[in-house]
């Protein structure tokens, strides 16, 4: 496989490949895993729910079934002190009566119980199923750090071990960003997006029980809030689309890509007013710079409209020979910036994406006042 100094490179990629197959496949099973321990998660947690309902109502027939029982044993206590002023029939009655009751009562305890050994027992497999469920993202994370670390920098294995030295630290900050934006798109959509499908098919069970209970009208008010929940949901869904790489960035540059991207912000969040202006002519820039930069107005877009609550927001972009400026402003409610921890993870974000670039970031705001944001990033020159 070694020849003196040199690879057998080939092989070397052959075993490489092989490795990255299994790895591959790995991670897909303990995905499949995962999924469908989320699938008995929610059918287990649906069951919980109509057993709890059942103790509900059979505690509810048991307390009922005590207080006749109570008064069916007082009964025959009367009828047994007064034996001979009453009928055989009479006796017979309440005696009948008292047993019938006690044996009621005695068939709703024992499913009383058996309802609540139930309810402990899913209880107790939920709460395994949730661990399992747990460690295996954890275990699905961990595989991707290592998928990202082998495929982005040791598939070329020949280019890899002349280049290692000078690469490493750089490529582990690299992979650790890309990691992070990944858990943070896979939080956002399993609590944005997936809980508000999962609210939606809960409320149509409501909506049907609604209609046939309360009738039409009030129907139709939980349906039209329930178009509130899906119209949320779909821009949910939108805004993390433009969370990944657009693939106009690419193909048009940061200009069109920016402008677009502002446009939709406008178009489905109204009573938001977002103004761009560029400034000079536009240069195509390195791709890694173009993404930074896209990155940067969209994390100062987003906390503009969800921190600030601002009505207009305007981003600039001001061209020089060797540099771009960046300011994007907002008419918000502001914040005080000495209140602001340094390792907050929008800030950390953006202040990681300028070091990495060499550029400068500077916040400016004040409470009731707005916020402007001011980033300094010098371009390579060829």
């Amino acid at each position: 496989m070694f020849s003196n100094d040199t690879f057998d490179l080939e092989s070397l990629d052959g075993v490489f490949n092989r490795m990255l197959e299994t790895i591959m496949s790995s991670k897909d099973d303990i995905f499949i895993i995962s999924e469908q321990s989320r699938l008995s998660f929610e059918d287990m947690q649906k069951e919980l729910e109509i057993v709890r309902k059942q103790i509900s109502i059979v505690i509810d027939e048991g307390d009922a079934l005590e207080k006749s029982t109570q008064l069916a044993k007082q009964r025959l206590v009367l009828v047994s002190k007064a034996f001979d002023n009453y009928t055989e029939e009479q006796v017979r009655d309440a005696y009948e009566t008292a047993h019938d009751f006690q044996v009621k009562l005695s068939v709703i305890k024992t499913q009383e119980k058996q309802l609540r050994d139930k309810r402990d027992d899913l209880e107790r497999r939920l709460r395994g199923l949730l661990d399992t469920i747990e460690r295996a993202d954890h275990i699905v994370n961990q595989v991707n750090v290592v998928l990202n670390y082998l495929t982005s920098d040791l598939k070329n294995v020949g280019l890899a071990l002349e280049q290692a030295k000078m690469k490493q630290d750089f490529g582990i900050r690299i992979i650790a960003a890309q990691e992070e934006e990944r858990k943070r798109l896979s939080r956002e959509i399993h609590d944005g997006p997936a809980q508000m499908l999962a609210n939606v098919l809960m409320r149509t069970d409501l909506i049907e029980r609604t209609y046939r209970e309360k009738g039409i009208e009030n129907a139709l008010a939980e349906i039209a809030d329930l178009k509130k929940t899906v119209r949320n949901a779909l821009s949910e869904v939108r805004r993390i689309i433009y969370d990944l790489r657009p693939m106009a960035l690419d193909d048009l540059g940061i200009i069109p890509t920016l402008k677009k991207y502002l446009s939709t912000v406008t178009e489905y969040n109204p009573g938001v007013e977002v103004h761009f202006q560029s400034r000079s002519t536009e240069q195509r820039i390195p791709s890694n710079y173009e993404v930074s930069i896209f990155r940067l107005v969209q994390e100062c877009v987003t906390n503009a409209m969800k921190h600030g609550k601002c009505k207009d927001i305007w981003v600039k972009l001001e061209w020089l020979p060797n540099a771009v400026n960046i300011v994007v402003k907002d008419d918000g409610v502001g914040f005080d910036p000495r209140g602001v921890k340094d390792h907050s993870f929008g800030i950390l974000g953006m202040r990681e994406r300028i070091e990495i670039l060499n550029g400068t970031i500077s916040i400016d705001s004040e409470i009731n006042r707005g916020t402007t944001v001011l980033f300094k990033i010098p371009l390579e020159v060829e």
